[in-house]
């Protein structure tokens, strides 16, 4: 059986989630600023409570972006250094695509329009439809300001609203939802869901393969965090 370990920080959420021998176990917290502490803690502790070594994972999943510069710097840094030593591969997910999903797991959305603050009084914007379980991307992920926010071409039902953007700019966003959860974050365990059906396609990466998707083209080369 597959075992995969799932890691995100690109908002204030940092979690983990493992797939192993069919089980899922998952660890969530709201810590904005403390990724950096807290992620290898995680990773231990689950591993831990699973009973397995970092040996036994077939992949690595992590959240790719958009999100926080810093945060997604991170789990990329953690990701490629783990992947290298161990000579596993990489499974690349949205970050975007990880809070349709969500959504999906939650409230059972089957159409979401997925928004992340972006400041600069922007949002990293995103459309998923729900095909056999997986939340799928409608058009393209983009960074707009809220009032160019669109739902993809001849969208047509419910959708519903998922991320801090639609908390931060909902009004300035030219889209009625059915319902929304302006809240939400990320969560590792959804990370994993679409990890697996990324794996179950042949899509892992080698390791140096781990890069970030910022959207933004002027953080081409980031700055070191401090």
């Amino acid at each position: 059986m597959t075992t995969i370990l799932a890691l995100d920080t690109a908002t204030e959420a940092c979690s983990v989630a493992l797939l192993h021998r069919g089980e899922v176990l998952s660890h969530y917290e709201v810590i904005p600023r403390l990724h950096a502490q807290r992620l290898l803690p995680m990773v231990q502790q689950i591993l831990d409570e699973a009973g397995i070594t970092l040996a036994e994972l077939d992949a690595i999943a992590f959240g790719r972006g958009p999100g926080a510069f810093t945060g997604v710097r991170i789990a990329i840094g953690v990701v490629q250094g783990l992947a290298f030593a161990l000579d596993k591969p990489v499974l690349p997910v949205s970050s975007l695509a990880v809070l349709a999903q969500r959504a999906l797991r939650e409230h059972g959305a089957q159409q979401v329009a997925a928004a992340i603050d972006a400041r600069m009084d922007e949002v990293y914007w995103g459309c998923y439809v729900a095909e056999q379980g997986e939340m799928r991307l409608q058009g393209v992920e983009a960074v707009l300001p809220p009032e160019s926010a669109r739902l993809p071409r001849g969208a047509a039902g419910d959708w519903f609203a998922a991320g801090t953007g639609w908390g931060s700019y909902g009004a300035r966003i030219d889209v009625a939802p059915c319902a929304s959860d302006a809240a939400m974050l990320p969560h590792a365990r959804d990370l994993l869901s679409l990890a697996g059906f990324a794996w179950a396609r042949g899509e892992a990466l080698p390791a140096d393969q781990a890069q970030p998707v910022y959207l933004r083209d002027n953080v081409a080369t980031p700055k070191q965090s401090g």
